[in-house]
């Protein structure tokens, strides 16, 4: 699969791909480090950082510590590794929905390990999805506050009509009004 990989290079269309063409753009041109785009195409592949670092002919530990040093390279490794995790959950559903409980090596997949692995890391590819979303906060918060102020208003509405004679009832849609009946 890491040779596939290789081979192919990453798909235009993929996450990982724009992670490793930002990196390319920050470091002027082709990544600095030859291991490094081989790497995260593996990753994406395989979701294994060992398999990825012997795929990039360069030491997991050296991986590590990039990831560490280096912020960019650290989101194109998050971003890597939520493809993965897509991978994985996509050929789990496929095996399930067709009934397919076969390895490649003709054995027996193992529902199980691969089940604890997405459950394992359903944080992480939930942070990274959050960021995906490129939401920024003081929008987030603008656009709770503006839902706060609706519904303050509404119920301002409700309780004026409350205090009023006759009966009222509540109308949905999105705007929502106070109608006497």
């Amino acid at each position: 699969m890491a040779d596939e990989a290789k081979r192919r290079g990453p798909r235009s269309k993929t996450r990982v791909a724009r992670a490793i063409r930002k990196l390319e753009e920050e470091a002027g041109g082709e990544l600095s480090k030859h291991w490094r785009k081989e790497f995260l195409v593996a990753l994406a592949e395989t979701s294994n950082v060992t398999r990825s670092a012997k795929a990039a002919n360069v030491a997991p530990g050296r991986a590590y510590k990039v990831r560490r040093e280096e912020p960019g390279f650290r989101k194109a490794w998050h971003e890597a590794l939520c493809e993965g995790y897509d991978h994985l959950e996509m050929e789990v559903l496929r095996r399930l929905r067709d009934g397919d409980f076969t390895s490649a090596d003709g054995g027996k997949f193992d529902f199980a390990s691969a089940l604890r692995v997405l459950t394992a890391h359903r944080d992480t590819v939930g942070r990274q999805r959050a960021l995906d979303t490129d939401a920024d906060e003081a929008a987030v918060i603008a656009s709770i506050n503006a839902k706060l102020d609706i519904i303050k208003e509404r119920e301002k509405q409700f309780n004026a009509a409350l205090a009023g004679d006759g009966v009222y009832k509540i109308e949905g849609g999105d705007e929502t009004a106070l109608r006497r009946c």
